[in-house]
């Protein structure tokens, strides 16, 4: 057995509310792990479910110590647990993966095989979005198309949080400690060689998803503002538009005054104009308040996740 087929991988496995499929997620998982020929655990997070959740998670610890798990006091969120879960693992490669069984196990030797070749990074990257909602594709496309453009990093289409992270990359994510975190987005920031594997996306083997479309509208506006400040540049832009427009119609209307006598434009005009610009404005304000509110949680320095109980550490 070579040197490498000695070390351990870390399955990091971010839990709210998931009691209907973490035995399966568990008696899917562990028969795959075994056939690798590494030595591993799986490092679950409880993000402060409201079902029994921690009691099964307690349950397989019991049954099997490589399974380890950390409560939160509160739920801080899918970001903060996947962090809290890399902050914990002590394997040399880490794979995060949802206990839904959406993302397919049997991809992690295909991660393997690509770590072994000298890969540092293995991205999971779906073929399809069959699987979703029309508007969620065409949201999703969108997305990823407005991300790629403006950010600057290349953030991949179509890839989740599961991926094969190894050593170097993995003490480069513990060391990026802002609050507010976009994961993707931070995964591709940090670089290293990078592989694709490829797969199909399942369906829930059990319960129901936790993001709304609503929630993944802001997660969408935490993505974009997290890497690029051009939503601000671009209300600068506005601006100096907007003021060079105004500044034409305004001489435009005084020598329309002088030479026919006209006083007042029309009132609907006006209104128009009125109304456009305040628009305008009140949604740059909001743009300007997202980077605000970025720069208020980042300068109250408070700690990332809170955890209640741990076990297996």
């Amino acid at each position: 057995m070579s040197q490498l087929k000695k070390k351990m991988i870390s399955i990091l496995v971010p839990c709210y509310n998931e009691s209907e499929s973490l035995d399966s997620f568990f008696k899917s998982i562990f028969p795959i792990l075994e056939k690798t020929g590494y030595n591993f655990e799986i490092v679950c997070i409880d993000d402060g479910s409201v079902d029994n959740t921690l009691e099964i998670l307690d349950h397989w610890h019991i049954q099997d110590q490589r399974i380890k798990y950390l409560s939160f006091s509160r739920n801080f969120g899918k970001e903060k647990a996947l962090t809290a879960a890399i902050d914990f693992a002590s394997g040399d490669a880490v794979i995060p993966i949802d206990a839904d069984l959406q993302d397919p196990p049997e991809i992690i030797f295909e991660m393997i095989k690509k770590w072994e070749e000298g890969y540092e990074v293995v991205n999971a990257v779906r073929i399809s979005r069959d699987s979703d909602s029309i508007i969620k594709r065409i949201t999703a496309n969108l997305f990823y198309k407005i991300t790629q453009k403006i950010s600057g990093i290349p953030i991949q289409s179509n890839v989740g949080d599961f991926r094969l992270i190894s050593t170097a990359p993995l003490e480069a994510m513990r060391s990026l400690r802002e609050v507010r975190r976009f994961m993707k987005g931070l995964f591709s920031w940090v670089g290293f060689k990078v592989a694709n594997v490829y797969f199909e996306r399942q369906v829930r083997v059990a319960g129901r998803t936790k993001y709304s479309y609503w929630k993944l509208f802001n997660f969408a506006v935490e993505g974009i503002t997290s890497f690029s400040s051009l939503p601000l540049r671009l209300a600068g832009y506005m601006g100096f538009i907007l003021s060079s427009l105004s500044f034409f119609y305004g001489a435009f209307l005084l020598i329309k005054t002088l030479f026919t006598g006209n006083p007042v434009p029309g009132y609907p005009s006006l209104m128009i104009v009125m109304l456009f610009i305040g628009g305008v404005q009140v949604f740059f304000i909001g743009v300007l308040g997202e980077y605000v509110s970025r720069i208020y949680d980042e300068v109250k320095n408070r700690p990332l996740y809170i955890v209640r109980i741990r076990k297996g550490f």
